[in-house]
């Protein structure tokens, strides 16, 4: 009886701990939706390998959906987080700004031409153009909102509402055409990779975002300016570059993002890119438990998160949900976020872990 107390508390101390931690709701998340299609359609998690319209072999399935678009919003979510995390609000232009970056990428490699049978220029020179023009308008966000003192919601509605004329613009209201199938790579198959190459590319920069915070003070100078703007300042920092060089570091991010939208129809459609596509990366860092007021993040969750919103997006597509009805679903997925990070909901939560915490500590020692 003894050991089976003691394993009892065991489990109940392993639970109350990760229950404590930030990346316990994206996976009681994940828990939940899993559950949910294994009673209602167990076929959701079938995987078939099967052949694309040029022959090459792919792995399709509602897990490879969730895998190639959770892709994009996890990039997304890499920049939102450290925007969100040093200025205690969230860009919401970054779907207009997808825009642009896509509609740079198509004048690079279009020229003049909106029909050119021949790419005008290498793919990387495009990405790297767009990467620029990303990163400067992700650099105007960011101007605003730390040296003017503009909140970031009211700074980045000039380019939320004037982002996708000024994508229309760059191309004269045409709507060009990439000929060249290596271009659709970006956003589909690699000759002979059966999986989407969308996955990969996040891979990476998941991969270059773990080494900048591991190896440089990043993490640590977000989060100060976050907690503290003031104190941050007195300790040697400059709250306001560092505010400035997360928009312009989200502003990266949507440059890559542009590149794989475009890639995957070689062409752009101003008003419907990445359409609301700012609401689903916000909702992907409040789902990994980060702090929508600023302050210390969890990059993990807010990637997990992001993968959350897309398998809560394609399970809905899956049951036949229209898509203007999706927003109402997402809505309570916030309504649930914002009930569980109310103080006095994470108070009453925490007295309940104590009052379970002397029980398995009496069980251990009778």
């Amino acid at each position: 009886m003894k050991e089976k107390d003691m394993a009892r508390s065991g489990v109940s101390g392993f639970f109350m701990n990760l229950f404590r931690k930030q990346i316990f709701i994206p996976i009681a998340a994940l828990l939940l939706l899993t559950i949910f299609n294994l009673i209602m359609d167990p076929s959701f998690f079938k995987i078939t390998l099967g052949n694309n319209s040029a022959g090459e072999p792919v792995l399709s399935g509602y897990l490879m959906t969730i895998l190639d678009y959770g892709s994009e919003l996890a990039i997304l979510a890499i920049g939102m987080t450290l925007v969100t995390a040093a200025s205690g609000g969230q860009d919401i232009s970054v779907g207009a700004t997808i825009a642009i970056a896509g509609s740079v990428i198509l004048r690079v490699l279009c020229g003049t031409n909106s029909r050119p049978e021949t790419l005008q220029a290498p793919i990387i020179v495009a990405f790297l153009v767009a990467c620029l023009a990303s990163m400067l308008f992700g650099a105007f966000n960011g101007v605003l909102v730390a040296y003017f003192k503009i909140q970031p919601m009211v700074a980045t509605l000039i380019l939320f509402t004037a982002g996708r004329s000024i994508a229309a613009w760059i191309n004269n209201n045409e709507l060009p055409i990439v000929s060249d199938t290596t271009f659709t790579y970006f956003g589909g198959f690699i000759p002979g990779i059966p999986i989407p190459t969308p996955f990969f590319i996040a891979l990476a920069c998941m991969g270059v975002i773990a080494l900048v915070l591991r190896f440089t003070s990043l993490r640590l100078y977000v989060q100060s300016v976050g907690i503290n703007e003031n104190s941050s300042r007195l300790n040697g920092l400059n709250p306001a570059f560092i505010k400035f060089l997360t928009f312009v570091i989200l502003g990266l991010c949507v440059a890559v993002c542009g590149l794989i939208k475009v890639s995957r129809l070689s062409s752009i459609n101003y008003s419907v890119i990445a359409k609301d596509i700012e609401m689903d990366a916000i909702l992907a860092v409040a789902l990994g438990g980060n702090a929508l007021g600023g302050g210390k993040f969890n990059m993990t969750a807010s990637i997990l998160g992001a993968y959350v919103i897309q398998y809560l997006t394609t399970t809905l597509y899956k049951f036949n949900v229209q898509s203007d009805a999706l927003p109402a679903y997402k809505a309570v997925v916030v309504i649930a976020l914002v009930v569980l990070s109310a103080p006095i909901v994470r108070e009453k939560l925490s007295a309940l872990g104590k009052k379970l915490k002397p029980k398995s500590q009496a069980k251990e020692v009778g």
